[in-house]
């Protein structure tokens, strides 16, 4: 690939990378292209796949018709044969080819027959070239074969040759995966021969046959079109090969396509001639669709929404947009997407019918395209044939007969009061009349439509002429200013209706635009403020089941990308096992299937994958209890909706394993600060225990020394048995597993079996203990608080100078007992007043030795009972650690006992 020739197209750079990689994924397809059926494409394909066995490649059969040609049978021999999968459908078993089986199997290559073949209901897929391509995404190559009417883009043009509409064809996606195409060729003649001696077609279809479909020039023009198809693939097949090898040639072109889209069934030739032209240009292509003030009938809905079907399955982008005119939304999305080439329909009406629908709209693309070039194209015959009506589009409405009525009710009874009025009062002109009639032509056409207000304003013209200009009762007009109010009348009641109801068709169309983008606002805002995974699940099947008035269910992968065998407690229906398995192939190869798609379509409901740029992070499922299919525009706006749903679960499963690894760096830096800690805390009574028990065992020792040395060991060993003791504490406060065992104690107690413990603080720190007789007992765990007395006076001796004396005061503060140790050391810089409390964290500057452990756990041990421990710096100098303990209540009564 050379980069050199995507620099200007980023896109283009993007989509052929992603088409490399993908094509060294998945298995090699070879296709064996004929132009008709019986010029031996199932024979080409056996043979060359008994070459294949011979050198030694693992080959079974997925599914061969032979149609009893006894040549074609022979070839089957030695071949292993898949089994086939039994379908049950209107009374009858039919046999299709089971893509389950052959996945199961896994075969270095298999054979599969008739690549454009409809599946019977209650296959996976509808097309058997569905099958084949999840049989090439397995990594399994795959021979098949397929004549040349059969792939989409050539439907069209098939269709003008031979007069006959090919209904199973094959997206042209399915071309550009091919490695290889074969084409079987044989002359028109010896074709026709083999037809009349009963090698293709039994006898009895053979002479309805060669008189219709097999005549020489189908075949001739098939023929080539068969050469055509083949040399358009080896011409890519050769660029792409000196592009590869960086020989020079020429390149892609950076051309663009677009093709306007709608309803209307010449959409369909407009997008098969575009997919050609954008495959012989190796372009990207692009089907829009421009979205009209006036409401689409169901038909046309249906229409629209199988063009873009037809569209997305031929590889292009399918893109709707707005404006206030078709020209000018064309032209805007041309120039924002950098469009080089548009491609409409041909005009089916007259000159006139263009003058009075406002211009044609060729002309004006045209008029106004500047250096973008336009491509008219012409439909075929039926279609260019359709009588078109002479009204401009604004008129063409979908209005029953209902709305007509109403309509000239209202024209009948503004008339009868105009005429009441006009008897009654003599002073009242028909002038006047003439206006109350063009009121009511306006309101019809607000609050009824379009069509209604064009009969309305013909009918009340007539009227107003007949009943109320001067000669009444006649349609003769003999002043010439009445001929000109007449005139003119017509005209403002059309006009002015029609705008009047072009503008309310605006306004619903703004509505509805509102709604949707209300609805998007309202999913990206809820989504984007929930703060955990459930919330953002909750908040999507909540947002999509108002939308679109149907249940949601959502499924997530596990730690082993595995979908997860049920549903999330937020969805709003649960999958039975059959509904599963169809969610599973959903995730499991990134693609739609259930109710409403080609594949699996016998499920309740239908399935999305939540698909982001990287990854596939759950699938979606949409139960719709109506039953109707969705609209282009629904379908449009779920895509949208699942889109963002998948990339807020992304982002939360980002944020999920950002904080997982945050806590891994955070573990692996306690890890290590533990390990260099403990490997000297654990030396240094080590050391001191071996050289005393050597000592020990020295026969020169005397009895004094011996007592010494065993002093030694008795400090060493209460050294590790603090080690461990702090380390164990720790392990449980962290792990919420430390009870507090609270009993009534007298905290002077506590305070004396503290001091006592640290006896070798005491030697070089002279402690004062200022205790009033008066303290209440505090409910406490007396071993834990001890623990913590003992850390803090321990801290206090290792980290100040010998000789300074060790403050231990008590006093009751409002329902609180404050427990002060204080020492006039250097005390703690400011800023570390609270890290100090942090697991392993020593001073800076201080000497070696300890964990770091023992602020730690003494705060977590004082908060385990419900108080605070701080640090602070005394006015004086030095530290002071503050302990804030809870005075619940009383003590209950001692209780005397009797003795006798």
């Amino acid at each position: 690939m050379n980069l050199n020739d995507y620099r200007s197209d980023p896109d283009a750079l993007l989509a052929a990378i992603q088409k490399d990689e993908a094509r060294q994924q998945r298995g090699k397809l070879r296709i064996f292209l004929g132009m008709a059926a019986g010029v031996g494409k199932t024979y080409a394909m056996l043979e060359a796949a008994r070459q294949r066995r011979g050198d030694g490649v693992d080959v079974v059969i997925g599914y061969v018709e032979t149609h009893r040609r006894a040549e074609t049978e022979a070839l089957l021999t030695g071949f292993e044969i898949v089994s086939r999968q039994k379908l049950e459908y209107r009374g009858a078993t039919l046999e299709e080819m089971d893509t389950d089986a052959v996945l199961k199997r896994a075969p270095q290559l298999v054979l599969v027959d008739e690549l454009a073949h409809t599946n019977a209901s209650g296959a996976r897929h509808a097309k058997r070239w569905q099958d084949v391509v999840e049989i090439l995404e397995a990594s399994i190559d795959v021979y098949t074969t397929i004549n040349v009417q059969h792939f989409e883009s050539r439907a069209d043009a098939v269709a003008q040759i031979t007069g006959i509409r090919v209904h199973e064809t094959v997206p042209d996606s399915v071309l550009d995966l091919a490695d290889e195409i074969e084409l079987i060729d044989l002359s028109p003649e010896d074709l026709r021969k083999r037809l009349a001696e009963g090698k293709v077609y039994t006898p009895e279809r053979v002479e309805l046959a060669a008189n219709n479909f097999f005549r020489i020039g189908n075949l001739t023009a098939l023929r080539e079109m068969a050469l055509r198809l083949t040399a358009e693939h080896v011409d890519h097949q050769l660029q792409d090969y000196m592009q590869v090898k960086h020989i020079a040639g020429p390149w892609k072109s950076g051309e663009r396509l677009m093709v306007a889209v709608g309803p209307s069934p010449f959409s369909e030739q407009l997008i098969r001639w575009t997919r050609r032209m954008a495959y012989n240009l190796e372009a990207p292509w692009l089907a829009v669709y421009v979205e009209q003030a006036q409401p689409l009938s169901e038909q046309a809905q249906e229409n629209l929404t199988r063009n873009m079907a037809l569209a997305r399955s031929l590889d292009g982008e399918v893109v709707t947009t707005s404006g206030t005119t078709i020209t000018e939304a064309l032209l805007h999305l041309a120039r924002q997407r950098n469009v080089t080439q548009i491609v409409i329909g041909k005009p089916l009406h007259s000159p006139l019918q263009a003058l009075i629908r406002g211009g044609s709209l060729v002309d004006k693309l045209i008029r106004d395209s500047g250096d973008i070039d336009i491509y008219v194209v012409t439909g075929d015959k039926a279609e260019r044939e359709r009588r078109q009506s002479i009204l401009p589009r604004p008129f063409q409405q979908n209005s029953n007969w209902r709305q007509y009525v109403w309509a000239l009710l209202i024209v009948a009874l503004i008339t009868a009061a105009d005429l009441v009025l006009l008897g009654s009062l003599p002073w009242l002109s028909y002038l006047a009349v003439g206006l109350t009639e063009l009121l009511a032509v306006l309101l019809i056409a607000v609050y009824i439509g379009r069509g209604p207000a064009l009969l309305a304003a013909a009918v009340s013209a007539l009227s107003w002429n007949y009943l109320f200009i001067e000669p009444r009762f006649t349609f003769d007009i003999y002043h010439v200013q009445d001929i000109i109010l007449f005139l003119l009348y017509f005209v403002i009641a059309i006009f002015t209706g029609n705008l009047t109801a072009r503008l309310r068709a605006q306004e619903r169309q703004s509505r509805y635009h509102a709604e949707r983008t209300m609805a998007m606002y309202a999913l990206a805002h809820e989504t984007a403020t929930a703060v955990s995974m459930d919330d953002v699940l909750r908040t999507a099947v909540t947002q999509i089941g108002h939308v679109f008035d149907a249940r949601v269910a959502i499924l997530l992968p596990t730690a082993k990308n595995q979908l997860q065998p049920q549903a999330h407690l937020a969805s709003t229906f649960e999958l039975d096992s059959k509904e599963y398995s169809v969610a599973s192939w959903v995730f499991d190869n990134d693609k739609p299937a259930g109710r409403f798609t080609d594949t699996l379509p016998v499920a309740t409901a239908q399935y999305l994958p939540l698909r982001t740029p990287s990854r596939t992070v759950g699938v979606i499922g949409i139960y719709n209890e109506k039953g109707e299919r969705p609209s282009f525009d629904e379908a449009a706006l779920l895509e949208t909706f699942v889109s963002q749903i998948a990339l807020v679960i992304e982002r939360e499963m980002l944020d999920e394993a950002a904080a997982q690894a945050a806590m891994l760096r955070e573990s692996e830096r306690l890890f290590t600060t533990l390990l260099n800690s403990i490997s000297h805390e654990l030396r240094t009574p080590i050391a001191t225990i071996k050289g005393a028990a050597s000592s020990l065992l020295s026969a020169a020792t005397n009895e004094p020394a011996r007592a010494a040395l065993t002093s030694d060991i008795q400090s060493a060993a209460d050294r590790l048995n603090r080690l461990v003791e702090n380390l164990l504490d720790m392990s449980r406060l962290e792990s919420g597993r430390l009870r507090i065992k609270r009993e009534w104690c007298d905290i002077s107690d506590i305070i004396a079996v503290s001091v006592k413990s640290v006896d070798n603080c005491g030697e070089s720190h002279p402690i004062q203990i200022h205790t009033p007789p008066d303290l209440p007992l505090v409910q406490v765990d007396f071993g834990l608080l001890e623990q913590v007395l003992v850390n803090l006076l321990d801290n206090a001796c290792n980290y100040t100078p010998a000789g300074t004396q060790l403050i231990i005061e008590s006093r009751v503060r409002t329902k609180q007992l404050e427990i002060v140790i204080s020492d006039n050391g250097p005390g703690i810089p400011e800023d570390l007043l609270e890290r100090v409390f942090d697991k392993f964290y020593r001073l800076p500057g201080t000497a070696t030795g300890g964990t770091g452990l023992g602020l730690s756990i003494s705060r977590g041990l004082i908060e385990a009972h419900g108080g605070t421990l701080t640090a602070e710096n005394s006015a004086e100098g030095g530290a002071r650690f503050v302990i804030l303990l809870p005075l619940n209540g009383a003590p209950p009564p001692v209780q005397e006992v009797n003795y006798e």
